[in-house]
């Protein structure tokens, strides 16, 4: 029998529970959020490296000194994109994980945020597997981490008898692959997206590669 909890939950993510994943932009944008926007579309399409503030300062239309206003500069910038979202990708994640006990339907609905994530915003999406080399050696103790999340799940999974083996951050690992690929193919347009239509089949997969 469905978790009527569950449904509430999907319902929420789906609906209600946007914030920094989403990322809705208001009407008229007020110049940090413009900023912000526009650094996403050029660190996912040019790079990290390669984007200055002089391109982010064209592209908000604002001088490169208004940027200064708002962040110390680039890194600070990178540094706020990053932690802010991945920190949110985690508590979306935990939401999940306090809904229900069922591993099945966790790997279900984890998927299904992932997908939907890579669906509403591409460039925020690209950004965060494109700074995570830079970012994560700056990631405090207690900072809430999808990864940790992931291992959550699985270490669940583990000591309930459900997954193969004792080491839940491979299983976290695998289960990221078997997501992240497929999106990047996507990116790449060697998959017709959009990559919710894929989330049934990856949910299989992942449940394929570590349950015992």
């Amino acid at each position: 029998m469905r978790n009527r909890g569950v449904d509430v939950l999907v319902f929420v993510i789906m609906v209600s529970n946007r914030s920094l994943l989403e990322k809705p932009m208001p009407r008229h944008p007020d110049t940090k959020q413009r900023i912000e926007r526009v650094a996403l579309g050029l660190f996912a399409a040019k790079g990290v490296d390669a984007t200055t503030t002089k391109d982010i300062a064209a592209g908000a239309e604002i001088s490169e000194g208004a940027i200064y206003r708002h962040f110390e500069g680039k890194d600070a910038l990178i540094w706020h994109l990053f932690s802010t979202n991945y920190a949110a990708l985690a508590g979306h994640l935990d939401e999940i994980l306090d809904a229900t006990d069922d591993f099945s339907r966790r790997v279900e609905l984890a998927v299904d945020l992932f997908c939907g994530m890579f669906d509403r915003d591409p460039d925020l999406f690209r950004f965060i597997l494109l700074a995570q080399h830079g970012q994560l050696d700056k990631v405090p103790d207690g900072m809430a981490n999808p990864v940790n999340s992931l291992e959550r799940l699985f270490r669940d999974g583990i000591d309930a008898g459900l997954c193969r083996g004792d080491n839940a951050t491979l299983l976290a690992g695998i289960a990221l692959g078997i997501v992240l690929q497929p999106a990047t193919f996507i990116i790449y347009c060697r998959l017709d997206g959009p990559l919710t239509a894929h989330a049934p089949s990856l949910a299989e997969a992942i449940r394929k590669a570590v349950m015992s």
